[in-house]
């Protein structure tokens, strides 16, 4: 990173310095607001969090849970984070996916070893029939009558190494074939720090927790990072419920995928357009927000953000956003409503982030620059300085679970390779390409990335969902196929009505010739398939590239 201003940080070296620290600085302010079942909030102070803290610790500790391995599996809570923390300090925390069957949860449970399973009463129903083996079971809901003796010091005595497994995260990925990744603690904590340096997070901001816990996405910033800068959590009810949820109560931050943002921006959108005064909509239909906003007088445009910002709980200023590509269009669609949309990049086995916009830098076309402490470089670059992401950094994985021949091949003169292809420009700046397995290869040895050509046509609001994969043309010949998932309340919203099979067809091949003729003809869609339900995805919303998706 070429600034020399950066945010001043603290660098932890594990969670339970992280947790007492805070707890020192931040006592009596709230970590977790905590919807109760009544409707009221509990909220739960630092220093009350260190306390559970040390006695759920302790309480392990009593359970000869040393040094073992310790499944965590349920929904975003105050108690998951608090048995998620306590596990790691205590043994390994093997957070779990709670959308996958029981019996893809136990294969898990089994493959990791764990002496213990910490889960939602109701996945701990649906597993007791399936467990072949005496494990240890607990309820994530249970009240903790467990209070240590006050001269119990066992938990702030135990060694954390850093170069020790502290967390073992099964990958979902997009390709179905999950690997077990070892984090340290030191590679979070690093992850932490360096992120704090260059996105302020302070103890007056608060965020909603939306996506799952058990990815590290989530976990390292949207909960680790925001525990140790003072901030405050609260836990979206559902992913129905996240409307809702924003307006009671008013985040100042959200962490969120692309899909989510982009869902966002064509609802403020149409908004925006039904109210506005009726000598404008004419001019301005079929502009983004961001040219509407630029059409629009001083007075009104004024009156716009300020509703926009109400919609969304009046106190939001910055969006988190990564997991996959962003339109630059909806970045610049929300700075000009004076909300930043500072994508990033990473993966699980960076901890997870590499590269991001932030205070400091600010490009919407770039997934942003390395953060301090990692370094990038591109392996083995084309023509086009496209070639593998590599990193090196405090925050890389110790390796692959078990797996020691995938763990030497992820490695290349000690940097990481990321197995994503893209490109830095000279500012350093990062753009991502796509994923090397995904490469489509043409006849003459031409590199077509699905994910650029995905992201055009996802920029047309009658398209809801696209894959594109390698087609054959009526020669034999490899080719770009797409399989499209309209937007039928998009096409509905232009043609004025429900629209038929025919209308569709010819509205999606429309949209096709209109994206090749931007492209160069190697990149042109070939064929396309419209498609009557959404893809399968991942519990981050990723679109899976295997099973049903290909048929």
């Amino acid at each position: 990173m070429k600034t020399k201003r950066l945010n001043s940080a603290t660098r932890y070296t594990d969670f339970r310095e992280m947790i007492y620290a805070s707890a020192r600085k931040f006592g009596k302010k709230s970590a977790f607001q905590i919807k109760k079942k009544d409707g009221n909030y509990r909220y739960v102070t630092y220093a009350q969090f260190k306390e559970e803290f040390k006695a759920l610790g302790t309480h392990f500790l009593d359970l000869g849970l040393h040094g073992r391995r310790i499944a965590v599996i349920g929904k975003n809570s105050y108690d998951w984070v608090l048995h998620y923390t306590c596990a790691a300090t205590v043994g390994v925390a093997v957070p779990i996916d709670r959308e996958l069957s029981p019996e893809d949860i136990y294969q898990f449970i089994v493959s990791a070893d764990c002496a213990a399973i910490c889960a939602d009463s109701e996945i701990l129903e649906q597993l007791r029939p399936i467990l072949r083996s005496k494990r240890l079971l607990l309820s994530l809901q249970d009240d903790r009558p467990f209070i240590p003796a006050r001269d119990d010091t066992r938990l702030d005595m135990l060694p954390i190494a850093a170069d020790t497994m502290s967390v073992l995260l099964f990958t979902s990925g997009t390709s179905g074939n999950p690997k077990g990744v070892c984090l340290s603690q030191k590679n979070i904590c690093a992850n932490i720090f360096s992120t704090s340096q260059i996105v302020k997070v302070t103890p007056r901001d608060k965020t909603l927790s939306i996506l799952p816990l058990c990815h590290t996405y989530e976990c390292t910033l949207n909960c680790l990072l925001i525990l140790s800068r003072g901030a405050c959590i609260a836990y979206a009810d559902s992913l129905n419920a996240i409307r809702r949820n924003i307006l009671e109560y008013r985040p100042t931050l959200l962490i969120v995928v692309p899909a989510l943002l982009q869902l966002l921006d064509q609802r403020i959108h149409a908004a925006i357009l039904k109210n506005c005064p009726a000598k404008y909509r004419s001019k301005l239909n079929g502009s983004s927000i961001g040219m509407m906003l630029q059409t629009l007088p001083v007075l009104v445009r004024m009156i716009i953000r300020r509703k926009v910002k109400k919609s969304l709980g009046g106190r939001i200023h910055t969006f988190i956003v990564g997991g996959a590509d962003l339109s630059p269009a909806v970045v610049e669609d929300f700075l000009a409503l004076d909300i930043r949309a500072l994508q990033g990049y990473g993966l699980t086995e960076s901890a997870p982030l590499l590269a991001g916009n932030n205070d400091f830098y600010f490009n919407a076309k770039s997934t942003g620059v390395a953060i301090p402490g990692v370094e990038l470089m591109i392996d083995n670059p084309n023509e086009a300085g496209v070639g593998e992401i590599l990193a090196k950094g405090d925050n890389i994985m110790l390796g692959y679970y078990n797996a020691p021949e995938a763990t030497a091949n992820a490695f290349c003169n000690g940097y990481f390779r990321t197995g994503d292809l893209g490109f830095i420009d000279k500012d350093g700046a990062l753009y991502i390409k796509g994923r090397m397995k995904n490469v489509i290869v043409t006849a003459n040895g031409k590199n077509i990335y699905p994910e650029e050509l995905e992201a055009r046509l996802l920029e047309k609001e009658t398209i809801s969902e696209a894959l594109i994969l390698t087609g054959n043309d009526r020669h034999g010949d490899i080719c770009v196929k797409a399989k499209i998932f309209p937007d039928l309340e998009g096409v509905a919203k232009i043609i004025g009505h429900l629209p038929t099979k025919e209308e569709i067809q010819a509205m999606i091949k429309s949209i096709v010739e209109e994206v090749n003729n931007k492209m160069p003809d190697y990149k042109h869609i070939r064929m396309f398939e419209i498609i009557e339900r959404e893809f399968e995805k991942t519990t981050t919303r990723k679109i899976r590239r295997y099973g049903m998706n290909l048929t």
